[in-house]
């Protein structure tokens, strides 16, 4: 019998922007990284990942995933296919987004926003259900082109919401739970039971200081 497939999905957050230290809802709006400041967190990234290889890379197409994407593969832009994904983008906050808690915690829209995890669509922007059905879609795509008897690893450079949603999935947490900072993420490894792709472990990536020998 041929051995069970494994795949690991490397997926992180870009790094820091000045909306995210604004505390401003960015979703979708094409806002870059607050440079210098972002670098340290790019830097203790490019770190972790500089002695892995990837079979594929997975990224969106907004600025700040690009320059992050850019800066931990610098000098191995050529090694892996790279691939822009709009799908993988950020939640559409829509009238939210530009405006932080702040602003909004007094809105009755936005307290039940908050509330239903998502379910309910901020307004002009997406639920998590709308969400959750474009990453479906990339993640079916993803392990379509995946053998099931094969080892893969795949990097994938996102958002927070979509790291949240993917947590959501693969881990059981609920969707506010998930949160992880800039410039970090989660290790998933899948292994392929004959009938699909089983997520057997999550982990956080960079690995935490106090989790290293």
């Amino acid at each position: 019998m041929a051995a069970a497939g494994r795949l690991e999905l490397v997926v992180v957050r870009h790094g820091v922007t000045q909306w995210n230290r604004e505390r401003r809802y960015q979703g979708q709006r094409d806002i870059p990284l607050l440079l210098p400041d972002a670098l340290p967190g790019l830097d203790r990234l490019r770190g972790e990942l500089e002695k892995q290889i990837f079979d594929a890379v997975h990224c969106s197409d907004l600025t700040r995933c690009r320059q992050t994407l850019a800066h931990v593969i610098e000098g191995r832009e050529r090694a892996w296919p790279t691939h822009f994904d709009a799908r993988l983008r950020e939640l559409d906050f829509g009238d939210y987004e530009g405006r932080t808690y702040d602003e909004l915690k007094s809105q009755p829209f936005y307290r039940t926003w908050i509330d239903s995890e998502g379910r309910q669509p901020p307004p002009g922007g997406e639920s998590t259900a709308d969400l959750r059905r474009r990453l479906d879609a990339w993640f079916t795509d993803l392990v379509d082109g995946c053998s099931p008897h094969g080892h893969h690893r795949t990097l994938v450079v996102c958002h927070g919401g979509v790291t949240r949603e993917l947590r959501r999935r693969f881990e059981g947490i609920g969707f506010w739970e998930g949160g992880v900072v800039q410039a970090e993420g989660r290790r998933f490894t899948f292994i392929h039971d004959g009938e699909g792709w089983q997520c057997s472990s999550s982990s956080a990536v960079p690995v935490p200081a106090s989790a290293t020998p």
